[in-house]
């Protein structure tokens, strides 16, 4: 090797490693998903399927954190996470289910009133229909914006659809999703159509004072948050769930509206929020989930990656799937809708939906599951939005004749706008936000490890990190190569090779003196830092002044890091939101389990590599880390006393600063995620006094310690 840029490319011929996490991660999904299939084929009683239904609703809540303010309080969540059971008695969701119409129960934080607190901003009208604008709390100061639409022609009592939108920026007021809507307003059915979080007027976390940078929402707005609440052990999906359960809270409020004869539809996000809800609300009469409904094991290995709320922990671990959302709603009335050309794989609803009619049978519902397919790409077309609206007439009981004569044109946009600007945190800057309820459960975490004594906290959070790290990992032999390469820059530099895990190679290159002698033993710094082996140059010169201090340096490429990167997929950067290590770490999440415990593994045998060589001073090892990829070790070395002091550039600081950051780095985020971490430990608490930390300003070393 002749240049530090040669050494970043190099390729060893002897294993392609590229695929092997991908691989890994999709054997142990496809035993998974069969294991799912399996326990499902074995339901063959009514009785049988009312468990299974059960069980998911139960499994689906876990996953998901709970409903925000489904909890009496917190102490009783918190004592569970520190484990102590709960009642069976106490789920939320029962608790949820005896909530009457504008009494939401009481949020997480605390025994808040949570009234909806909703109110018409203005109306207009529109051919044959009148929109009201309106606004409502799905938590003290959380507002969520809606159009009601009401048909002139309607029963006193009329049948209601909630409308969830998927991912458009307008969302609501978007010209497409008028469109959908007025297919059902037509038939005299009233429709509630709602803004999710980060689309429409609720837009959180936007600069708009900005005029210059792009807009930042929908599934930008979904990662940040998401990020956040897998690391308290959270899903963003409670909030998606709970603002739509508060939008039905608000239907059974109106005196125009039936409250035992409302549906719900939703194509895309929109599909997925349908999905959650069929799970969640039984007040749900008749459901549409539109372009969503698929199998999860073709999606996985047509490459497909999803947003933050449409992944649950743990749930494909369990052996649940998109059967189970059918499941969970037999055998109530519902309509499958599908785009025979959607990246959501055409085969995978219709599999997912065959093998479901049983269950409707077994309930004594037969016909009452349909699927109803559109020649078309992702997109709730008029074909199946008018498939839609005849359903929902039939299974909600709409006497009212369709008014055929309407007709259906979008509204300006601006016109439906609930806030006096069109973006509620725009107009109310001081509006509640998810950060600010994340926030909130970061402070409520920590006061409940607080009231532990620190000896117990600590054995509590090493064992639930050892659980965690060791989980569902295939050890075998290291089998170490070593490959020489030569001298580079005065610094002799050799490339190591290992197996971590069955199926999965790590590496690294080591970097000492050329003029160092085999005969010398040298003291040894491993370094982790993004990129690995690919990311030498811009650490090169503490790698040089390392070695020329006296000591031999690895440079450690932990699965899928450096010349393990994954094959990139739909062409977009590996490292990025939706890249390849994106869609491996949700597929992880997914599992229970999460690429940032893979990696701090990958750590820990590491140290086995150390000592297999024999070739540096014994003891414990000094690690070197820049950026939030040193969480790896600071987990490690709390459950491996080999790991010696570590010099951490850039730590993630703290639960408290990543929670509440305005906007989270992307490139690599999820590969960090550690679910449900900051229950048990605060990145702070970390490796003390053994951990240094280094901020780097205007290009001076700033030292201190935690």
């Amino acid at each position: 090797m002749n240049s530090v840029q040669e050494l970043e490319q190099y390729v060893c011929t002897l294993y392609d490693t590229r695929d092997q996490l991908k691989a890994h991660v999709f054997e142990r999904s496809d035993a998974a998903f069969a294991a799912g299939d399996a326990i499902r084929d074995s339901i063959v009683t009514a009785e049988a399927a009312r468990e299974r239904q059960e069980a998911i609703r139960a499994a689906f809540l876990k996953s998901i954190g709970g409903l925000p303010d489904a909890f009496a309080n917190l102490e009783r969540e918190e004592t569970a996470a520190f484990g102590e059971e709960t009642s069976p008695d106490s789920s939320p969701l029962k608790e949820r289910s005896r909530w009457s119409a504008g009494d939401a129960g009481n949020m997480s934080g605390g025994r808040t009133d949570t009234l909806l607190n909703g109110r018409t901003t203005g109306c207009i009208r529109g051919t044959g229909f009148q929109v009201e604008k309106v606004m409502f709390e799905s938590l003290p100061g959380y507002a969520v914006t809606s159009n009601l639409y009401l048909p002139d022609h309607r029963e006193e009592r009329s049948a209601a659809v909630l409308f969830l939108s998927g991912h458009e920026l307008g969302a609501k007021h978007d010209a497409y999703y008028q469109r959908v809507i007025q297919h059902f307003v037509r038939a005299g059915i009233i429709v509630l159509a709602m803004d999710p979080i980060g689309q429409g007027e609720r837009l959180s976390l936007h600069d708009f004072e900005d005029r210059e940078g792009s807009v930042l929402w929908g599934t930008k707005e979904h990662q940040q948050y998401g990020v956040q609440c897998h690391m308290l052990g959270d899903s963003v999906a409670r909030y998606f769930v709970h603002d739509a359960m508060r939008a039905i809270d608000y239907l059974c409020e109106r005196p125009e509206v039936d409250p035992s004869r409302i549906g719900v539809t939703g194509n895309s996000g929109g599909g997925t929020q349908t999905a959650m809800m069929m799970v969640c609300d039984e007040r749900i009469a008749a459901a549409a989930p539109a372009t969503f409904i698929m199998n999860r094991q073709l999606y996985m290995h047509a490459g497909g990656v999803q947003d933050a709320e449409q992944v649950w922990p743990g749930l494909s671990g369990l052996g649940y799937d998109h059967e189970d959302l059918l499941i969970a709603f037999a055998p109530k009335p519902l309509i499958v809708l599908a785009a025979e050309y959607d990246f959501f794989p055409i085969e995978g609803t219709r599999r997912t939906v065959d093998r479901c009619r049983r269950f409707w049978e077994l309930l004594g519902h037969p016909g009452d599951l349909q699927l109803v397919t559109d020649a078309s790409t992702h997109r709730y077309t008029d074909r199946l939005a008018a498939a839609a609206a005849a359903f929902f007439v039939r299974h909600l009981e709409v006497k009212v004749v369709p008014n055929d004569a309407m007709k259906i044109e979008a509204l300006p946009p601006e016109q439906l706008w609930c806030s006096p600007g069109g973006q509620v945190y725009r107009d109310k800057a001081d509006g509640r936000t998810i950060r600010d309820f994340n926030a909130d459960r970061c402070d409520q975490l920590a006061a409940a490890r607080s009231l532990l004594p620190t000896q117990q906290r600590q054995d509590q959070a090493r064992q639930w990190l050892q659980e965690k790290i060791y989980a569902s990992r295939k050890p075998c032999e290291l089998n170490p190569r070593i490959i020489g390469l030569g001298a580079v820059e005065g610094l002799e530099a050799d490339y190591r090779l290992w197996w971590s895990q069955e199926g999965i190679m790590n590496s690294g290159y080591v970097f000492r003196l050329a003029e160092d002698t085999a005969e010398r033993r040298r003291p040894l710094t491993v370094a982790v830092w993004r990129g690995g082996t690919r990311q030498l140059k811009a650490h090169w010169a503490w790698i040089q002044e390392t070695c020329r201090s006296g000591r031999a340096v690895l440079v450690l490429n932990t699965s899928g890091v450096g010349p393990h990167e994954p094959y990139p997929i739909y062409g977009k950067p590996a490292r990025s939101y939706f890249g390849v290590l994106h869609k491996l770490a949700d597929d992880l999440i997914w599992l229970g389990d999460s690429l940032a415990a893979l990696r701090t593994y990958d750590v820990i045998r590491c140290m086995e590599v150390i000592s297999h060589f024999d070739e540096w001073q014994a003891g414990a090892a000094p690690f070197y880390t820049v950026g939030r990829e040193g969480l790896y070790v600071q987990l490690a070395a709390e459950v491996d006393h080999r790991i010696g002091a570590i010099t951490a550039i850039h730590p993630v600081s703290s639960a408290a600063d990543l929670v509440r950051a305005r906007q989270l780095e992307e490139e690599e985020a999820m590969s960090v995620v550690f679910p449900g971490i900051f229950k048990m430990l605060d990145p702070s608490e970390l490796n003390e006094p053994r951990v240094e930390y280094r901020w780097q300003l205007e290009g001076k070393d700033v030292e201190g310690h935690e």
